[in-house]
């Protein structure tokens, strides 16, 4: 499919593509920029591939969903982005816009169109701008990178999306195979984009219609309720001390995140890293369907929280929060990652990050606390007033070891200092931290 013709690729993920009549501006015959051959080479485009420009732009139905579809035509001068092609994409982005329709992207381009010089690079912009003023509306957008998916496609059509897909081995990276430094090729890949958190998903050919339109009814499926907190899923009696919840929420016979979201969910699909080269395998954030509607989440594993994790998050929030759907977030770390590597990745701008994504999120956050809420590192996944809490958790403004060491205190008070510091369920009520500690799901 990588290869394949543009709407070869359409019609194995679509039905009832209806494309746009996009006039096609008057050019010189050799470009604006006179390149010598220019004309012959778009001519043999034309004949070799059937199309006019290296863009194919409509509108085509992916299983129940109705979508706008960009699709790149590699054989047309590598799928190159030239003038022609930034006019179809924009009407496209456009027509997305007043249709209010999801906006799929099919990638596979090997950068701007060299024999129209600046003339092409300007395409990017315009391209940026269409695709920003779409976000800005609250259309969502998926991108697919086909091989390959190099330049100023990758730049804007495909590291901009919502939501970024890829086929196995695609190629995909700034630079081209032509231009960039030699060694180290695997760096060009989708499975190391996938690695260092700068795409989402990979996706096999033969599953691509059925998961963009998993993703589209996902993504499409607005809700102004809040999301209403899961039910515990252990029986577990309240503790009578602050130090019986610890061991509680440190328990490994405790449910974990993974759990809560199956049992929560009717099926549901993650995204995976901080688009900056991050990935924390301690976080599951993404997008479920539940009842009828989806449901954000974000939820943490029970491991020491890294600044890719914060950043996810604060994207999935911001992501949900545009296009008004709710969001899930689960609380269960120790803490905050603080080790060396956390400082150097900037674990405080990531954490300040999520803070400030929960604090002007315009679609509701719920909070269920699940485990552990070892101090800033929990707070920041924590919706102010809408947070509830197991029967099995605790929250508390700092761990009891780490107490001691901060007061000086011998590890035999350990105990003592968890009951001091008032971080039982029944006690978070109390405190106003919680509304409530929920009972046992049905």
């Amino acid at each position: 499919m990588s290869r394949r013709p543009a709407r070869e690729v359409v019609d194995a993920i679509s039905t009832g593509f209806e494309e746009f009549t996009t006039p096609l501006r008057e050019e010189p015959a050799d470009g604006p920029i006179d390149w010598p051959g220019y004309r012959e080479a778009r001519s043999a485009a034309e004949e070799r591939t059937g199309e006019k420009e290296s863009v194919v732009c409509g509108t085509a139905k992916i299983g129940e969903a109705e979508a706008v579809v960009i699709a790149f035509e590699f054989g047309f001068l590598g799928g190159s982005l030239g003038q022609r092609t930034g006019d179809r994409i924009e009407a496209a982005f456009a027509h997305a816009r007043d249709a209010r329709l999801p906006v799929v992207s099919l990638v596979a381009t090997g950068g701007s169109r060299m024999q129209q010089g600046m003339r092409a690079l300007m395409q990017l912009q315009r391209v940026a701008r269409a695709a920003a003023r779409t976000r800005a509306a609250g259309v969502p957008q998926i991108a697919v990178l086909r091989d390959p998916t190099t330049g100023g496609g990758w730049a804007t059509l495909g590291a901009g999306a919502d939501v970024i897909l890829a086929l196995p081995e695609a190629q995909v990276g700034f630079a081209g195979s032509r231009v960039r430094p030699s060694g180290s090729p695997e760096a060009y890949t989708a499975e190391a984009k996938l690695e260092w958190g700068q795409v989402d998903a990979i996706v096999a050919a033969d599953d691509l219609g059925t998961a963009l339109e998993r993703w589209l009814r996902l993504l499409t499926s607005p809700s102004n309720a809040a999301a209403p907190p899961p039910g515990a899923l252990r029986e577990a009696a309240l503790p009578d001390t602050g130090w019986e919840a610890v061991q509680a929420a440190r328990s490994p016979r405790r449910a974990r995140a993974d759990e809560y979201l199956d049992a929560y969910f009717d099926w549901r699909e993650d995204i995976s890293g901080d688009r900056c080269g991050g990935v924390d395998p301690g976080v599951r954030c993404g997008f479920g369907w539940r009842n009828g509607r989806t449901i954000a989440y974000a939820a943490q594993c029970g491991t020491p929280t890294l600044p890719a994790g914060f950043r996810t998050s604060a994207r999935l929030v911001r992501l949900a929060s545009r296009l008004a759907i709710p969001v899930l977030t689960l609380v269960d770390t120790p803490g905050a990652a603080n080790d060396a590597a956390a400082e150097q990745a900037g674990a405080g701008g990531a954490i300040a990050d999520l803070f400030e994504a929960v604090a002007t999120a315009v679609a509701p956050v719920t909070t269920l606390v699940i485990g552990e809420g070892g101090s800033g590192g929990a707070l920041a996944f924590a919706a102010p007033g809408s947070t509830w809490v197991t029967p099995d958790a605790y929250f508390s403004v700092t761990s009891p070891e780490a107490a001691a060491a901060i007061l000086k205190r011998p590890a035999s008070e350990v105990p003592a200092l968890a009951n001091q510091l008032r971080l039982r369920p029944q006690d978070l009520v109390q405190l106003g931290v919680a509304r409530a500690v929920v009972s046992p799901a049905e």
